[in-house]
C-alpha cells in the first residue's frame, strides 16, 4: 500500500519488521513529554555512504538496537509527501540474530529532549498488536492482515 505523493523523492528510509524466534515482533516504545507514547519498527534514513537500502537497514538495527538479522524482502512500502519532497519507507521483512542493546548508538539515545527509545516486544500470534499505536498506521494494517506469511518468511530468512 502507498499513498499518492508529489514527485521527487528526497528522503528514504529502511525499517524492519524484525521478528524474534518466538514470533514477536520487535519495536521501538517512542515516548515524548506530554505526548502519549506511539511504537515504530527500528530503521531509520539512508545515507549517501550506504550501498544500498538493505545495507542501511543493517547499519540502522545495529545503532538503534545493537542488533543483527537475516533480512529475507522488502515486503511494504510506504511513501507520503514530506516538507522538501517525497519520503519513502522500505519495510523489509526480518529474523532477529542477535541483540545486545549495550552497544546502541546514535543522536536519539544521548539527546533526552529526544525522548524515549524503549525495545518493546509485541506478540505477532493474538491480540497484542491490535493495541498498540504502530505507526504509520498502514503498517499496522499491513501486519495485522499478514502476520502467518510474515511469521513464514521471518522463519525461512537465513
Amino acid at each position: 500500500m502507498t499513498e499518492q505523493t508529489s514527485g521527487s523523492v528526497q528522503r528514504r528510509a529502511a525499517r524492519a519488521i524484525l521478528i524474534d524466534d518466538q514470533g514477536c515482533l520487535l519495536l521501538l516504545k517512542r515516548t515524548k513529554p506530554d505526548e502519549p507514547p506511539y511504537w515504530t519498527s527500528p530503521g531509520g534514513g539512508v545515507e549517501e555512504s550506504d550501498e544500498s537500502v538493505e545495507a542501511a537497514l543493517h547499519r540502522e538495527l545495529a545503532e538503534e538496537l545493537g542488533a543483527t538479522a537475516v533480512v529475507s524482502s522488502q515486503v511494504f512500502l510506504f511513501s507520503y509527501a514530506g516538507e522538501d519532497g517525497d519520503v519513502v519507507h522500505h519495510f523489509f521483512a526480518a529474523r532477529l540474530s542477535a541483540l545486545d542493546a549495550s552497544t546502541r548508538t546514535g543522536a536519539e539515545f544521548s539527546d533526552p529532549a529526544r525522548g524515549g527509545y524503549e525495545l518493546d516486544r509485541v506478540a505477532l500470534r493474538g491480540d497484542a498488536l491490535a493495541g498498540v499505536d504502530l505507526k504509520p498506521a498502514p503498517l499496522k494494517e499491513f501486519v495485522l492482515a499478514n502476520r502467518a506469511a510474515l511469521l513464514t518468511e521471518a522463519a525461512s530468512a537465513v
